[in-house]
């Protein structure tokens, strides 16, 4: 048996992007994070999980307390595993983050990043 903790689609207003006119008002940023636990036993206590509530505290963290606006996607995506990681019963994680609203040559599509870790 093979646990997954996740939270989807959850939007954050943030001001953070690559160029320095991405900084001065608000954009959406997607998240879609799912954990995967170290213990395939059966799961009666909250400590014995990860709770999804720290996914979304974990994108709030980064996303609204940053010193200073994060260019890279790929960055936001590393300072949540960074945090996630740390919870010792995670053996991996999977972060995907979207920018619907992200400067593109002409109209269509949605700009995404995702990545996959796991616990060496």
């Amino acid at each position: 048996m093979e646990w997954r903790v996740g939270l989807e689609a959850y939007e954050v207003m943030a001001v953070h992007g690559f160029y320095d006119e991405e900084h001065e008002a608000p954009q959406p940023f997607v998240f879609t994070l799912w954990a995967t636990l170290a213990s395939n036993e059966r799961i009666e206590r909250l400590e014995d999980t990860l709770n999804y509530a720290d996914l979304q505290s974990t994108v709030d963290e980064v996303m609204l307390n940053a010193p200073e606006p994060i260019r890279l996607m790929e960055e936001m995506a590393q300072q949540i595993i960074d945090q996630l990681a740390a919870h010792t019963g995670v053996s991996s994680l999977h972060v995907r983050i979207e920018k619907p609203q992200a400067p593109l040559p002409h109209p269509g599509g949605r700009p995404a990043i995702e990545v996959h870790w796991t616990r060496s």
